[in-house]
């Protein structure tokens, strides 16, 4: 009992309150996803919270999470120092929270996604999964690698599990966005296009998920609801073509499921 009570505290994100309130204001802010005012507060936060206690392994894995919604949505310029800021906030969070899932988590999708360091990636989400089975946002994390593998129909099952775990979650809205793209991958254009719309509605300016609105409902032959969803996407991000997808996308090891997603914007209207 005395062993699993020093571990329990080991596990503590903070011993500084002052900082744990800086964290939560910062996740406030975070959440709301489309927000890039909201999310450069959110990383002043967790840098603020960082500041206070250095050794806060959740701040700096959720700091580095604020640079995957900057890529997410088109504010990411992509240099070197800005990749490498990245991988030294998730390389941190991993020294300093071995035990802790949300920090291994948090890491681990920013290190596959923004740095594309896809095998560590991997595995700092498994080993989340396995210190905590019920953390919805490590299923979700855990099914955008397995998109990012060519594995969708495992990454559907990741997805499934993450929304039934928190069906409720800020995070609804990426659930069935990620989703969506599995379904795409698996030239399931209905089902994506369905899912799409429900991510939607929750945020009608989701990028990821007015992608996948404007491809999918592109390749399912519904030309009118597809020029719809890429004119938004125009708006919202109007340095946005065919060339430059990927500084929005992750690190697809089958070249046939980025050429998939390019001939569906391609048939959306978005230029070359």
């Amino acid at each position: 009992m005395e062993k699993a009570e020093i571990e329990r505290a080991k596990r503590k994100p903070t011993e500084s309150l002052d900082a744990y309130a800086l964290y939560l204001r910062g996740l406030a802010r975070f959440y709301q996803f489309t927000d890039r005012q909201a999310n450069d507060e959110a990383l002043r936060l967790f840098n603020s919270a960082i500041e206070l206690d250095p050794d806060f392994a959740s701040a700096y894995g959720r700091a580095a999470n604020c640079y995957v919604l900057t890529k997410t949505n088109g504010w990411f310029s992509g240099t070197a120092s800005e990749i490498a800021e990245v991988k030294r906030l998730a390389q941190r969070a991993v020294e300093l929270g071995k035990d802790d899932a949300i920090a291994l988590a948090a890491s681990g999708w920013a290190l596959a996604y923004v740095v594309h360091d896809l095998e560590v990636g991997a595995a700092l989400i498994d080993r989340a999964l396995v210190l905590n089975s019920n953390l919805a946002e490590a299923w979700f994390h855990g099914g955008w690698v397995k998109n990012f593998l060519g594995e969708p129909e495992s990454a559907i099952e990741r997805f499934a599990r993450a929304m039934r775990l928190s069906p409720l979650d800020p995070r609804v809205m990426a659930f069935r966005g990620a989703t969506a793209f599995a379904h795409f991958l698996l030239g399931r254009y209905d089902e994506a296009a369905s899912w799409a719309a429900m991510a939607l509605q929750d945020n009608p300016d989701y990028q990821p998920g007015l992608r996948m609105a404007a491809a999918s409902n592109a390749m399912a032959g519904r030309p009118e609801q597809s020029h719809k969803a890429r004119a938004r996407l125009r708006q919202l991000n109007p340095a946005l073509r065919v060339s430059t997808l990927k500084n929005v996308l992750g690190p697809y090891r089958r070249a046939e499921d980025l050429s998939r997603l390019e001939e569906g914007l391609r048939q959306a209207g978005l230029p070359e």
